[in-house]
């Protein structure tokens, strides 16, 4: 497995990740055994750099992959996140990003997951309630106090990268981005490249719709989020999919999958890029991992430009709830 460097630490990570989000909810029923040889199928084809948050499951998530580490603590390179507030079954949520909060989301995170030292922690969700100084220095007493090896951030812009950075070293920030994604690339990719921070991105398969498979809403599980997504109802589906349609063509056309290809463009058009496809179940992670073989020239990378040109995807990213906390990327 190809690596890539995490920000301007020591530390790197193999240059596809795996998000575990769905293993605990939003995308149908959990099943906690298959979770475990989905992680396990992992390592062993090289994927050492898994993505979790405390919110996913209520604290289900870090659990399980807590479980996971135990005698492979030293093979797994793990990052979760702080901030977003929910109950139980809950979608709507609060942020939190008060100093208080920041050391004590820490310390639960670490006693779920059994370790002694995150290795990536984010803010989730960033509330401009609390100042980002005060914000990133309590992250930044976690790394002093050795409970925290690297700090990042999700979903924010890049004025607030350029503010935090100048508090504490970020050595990543998670946003969505994806072919039906683009809005990083507006300044948020350029301003990662320059101060030498980390792009992970979540959701590179379009939170599956890349991959060609998802022919009608109904077809998902009843408590799968995607029934309720903007990007995935009626005549925006419809729209959405005539894009796949293109994409699988050129898919063929280089003896690949949609999803190697989305994930190809992702490689090949930026160095400091981490895309980080979920999983549930090990049967689609070894059609992800060969993406890191697809070469993916200039010329192939302008067609999909082209193929997902900004403004072609039809839906918001998420159900209004869902947008709290996400900052404008320009």
């Amino acid at each position: 497995m190809q690596q890539r460097s995490l920000g301007k630490t020591n530390t790197t990570v193999s240059a596809i990740g795996l998000g575990c989000m769905g293993m605990s909810e939003f995308y149908g029923p959990r099943d906690d055994e298959q979770s475990l040889l989905t992680l396990k199928t992992a390592l062993d084809l090289g994927v050492d750099f898994f993505d979790t948050a405390d919110m996913y499951g209520a604290g289900h998530n870090e659990e399980l992959i807590g479980g996971f580490l135990r005698g492979r603590r030293d093979k797994v390179k793990l990052a979760t996140k702080f901030g977003i507030v929910r109950k139980p079954g809950v979608y709507e949520r609060t942020i939190d990003n008060s100093p208080a909060y920041v050391e004590k989301a820490a310390e639960a995170s670490l006693r779920r997951l059994g370790i002694e030292t995150i290795d990536l922690y984010y803010c989730h969700r960033r509330n401009p309630e609390t100042p980002i100084e005060d914000m990133v220095g309590a992250m930044a007493r976690l790394v002093e106090a050795g409970k925290v090896r690297a700090i990042g951030l999700s979903e924010v812009s890049p004025a607030t990268l350029r503010a935090a950075n100048a508090v504490h070293p970020i050595a990543a920030v998670q946003s969505e981005y994806s072919l039906w994604s683009r809005e990083p690339e507006q300044e948020m990719l350029e301003t990662c490249r320059e101060l030498g921070v980390t792009f992970v991105a979540y959701s590179p398969l379009g939170r599956g719709f890349l991959t060609g498979t998802i022919a009608k809403t109904e077809d998902l599980a009843e408590d799968d989020f995607r029934r309720h997504n903007p990007r995935f109802q009626d005549e925006a589906l419809a729209h959405n999919q005539r894009l796949t349609e293109g994409l699988a063509v050129f898919a063929k056309e280089r003896n690949a999958t949609p999803a190697q290809v989305a994930l190809a463009w992702l490689l090949s058009k930026h160095n400091h890029v981490v895309p980080i496809p979920g999983a549930k179940r090990p049967q689609r992670l070894p059609e992800n991992v060969a993406a890191v073989d697809i070469a993916l020239d200039a010329e192939a990378v302008a067609k999909l430009d082209k193929l997902f040109d900004v403004g072609t995807v039809v839906g918001e990213r998420y159900p209004q709830a869902g947008m709290v906390g996400i900052e404008k990327t320009a």
